[in-house]
């Protein structure tokens, strides 16, 4: 399984990144260390709501200025940098 998986979602108010993690304990953390990420407005910790997730979600809003798939780009990269140092 792997461990992260990332989505665009368009709400009614905006798009937003949603980051699926197979091990949610990890959830609170991550969501401290994504903050720092340049581009990123907020993040929470949201309880998933559709069927076939996980039982949370790490949700990504983005600045205004700030494309959805560039930032998508950014936190795809910086999660898999950071598994790759938790497993490695």
């Amino acid at each position: 399984m792997l461990a992260f998986r990332t989505e665009i979602r368009n709400s009614p108010k905006e798009q937003t990144l949603k980051i699926y993690l197979s091990d949610t304990s990890l959830d609170i953390g991550l969501k401290n260390l994504l903050e720092n990420i340049n581009g990123v407005r907020n993040v929470e910790v949201q309880e998933s709501i559709s069927r076939n997730r996980v039982e949370e979600n790490v949700t990504v809003f983005a600045k205004d200025d700030i494309s959805m798939n560039i930032l998508k780009k950014e936190v795809d990269a910086f999660l898999e940098i950071y598994f790759e140092e938790v497993n490695g």
